[in-house]
């Protein structure tokens, strides 16, 4: 069982809020949210808005986080953030192979491998997602598809950079479905990666590396999943958009 302090992430505010949108609802979040000491709180708005909201939490409990960045540092790579730019606005963590990711820009276990060492070179924490699709786990596949891409996506860390990795388990089937996973289905993958961790590295390093759920994290739902012994918090998706939904399941989580 682990005994951390869970951490919930306001991760995918996706491809949504203008800069004045984010800083309304970061401002939304300071104040609901600024008495709550027991949970880890981090917000991962678009690459536009991270200048303001920066500022904006400077003095706060809330702490930044990035969508994506480059497997590079610098060079001519039209289009791509490096972590030294994130770095620029005290950002700490950074979404690395979200499922729209490996989908759309068919990002590969390698490649989101590579960007989680420049992560950590740049002294920064990555959030490795894996998951698998509603096909997958009706063939059967869950474990071997999440096993594939634990083992993939963090190959190449030191066990004191697997150590400040964090792993979001997202079955894909539940991002924005409205299904969620039942907290048995949750507790039984995220005990299977905790597995496979202790495999490619130790049960020390296995048991002190958070595991987050995302898909469909709701305030009605995050007690029982934040319950179970190997859930260490949340990726939160659509939930993250509204200040009322996010606070009740940071709350809802202590």
């Amino acid at each position: 069982m682990n005994k951390q302090r869970k951490l919930i992430i306001a991760g995918n505010w996706k491809m949504n809020k203008t800069v004045a949108e984010a800083l309304d609802l970061v401002n939304g979040l300071k104040r609901e949210l600024a008495n709550i000491k027991e949970v880890d709180i981090v917000v991962c708005p678009p690459f536009t808005a991270l200048p303001a909201v920066s500022q904006s939490i400077l003095d706060s409990n809330i702490r930044l986080g990035a969508q994506n960045m480059s497997e590079h540092n610098v060079g001519a790579y039209t289009g791509e953030i490096a972590a030294a730019m994130l770095k620029e606005f005290s950002v700490r963590y950074v979404v690395l192979g979200h499922s729209e990711r490996r989908q759309y820009q068919l990002e590969s276990d390698a490649l989101i491998a590579k960007k989680a060492l420049a992560a950590h070179t740049a002294s920064l924490k990555p959030i490795v997602c894996v998951g698998e699709t509603l096909a997958e786990r009706e063939a059967g596949s869950t474990e071997a598809v999440v096993a594939r891409q634990v083992k993939g996506s963090l190959a190449g860390l030191s066990k004191d950079q697997m150590e400040e990795t964090i792993v979001a388990y997202e079955p894909v089937w539940a991002i924005g479905t409205g299904k969620t996973a039942t907290t048995e289905q949750a507790q039984e993958v995220h005990a299977f990666i905790r597995k496979m961790l202790t495999e490619l590295f130790d049960e020390a390093i296995a048991k002190r590396v958070r595991i987050q759920y995302g898909g469909s994290v709701k305030p009605a739902n995050a007690r029982e999943l934040m319950a179970q012994p190997d859930v260490d918090g949340a990726l939160v998706g659509g939930a993250s958009l509204e200040v009322r939904s996010f606070s009740d399941i940071v709350k809802n989580s202590i």
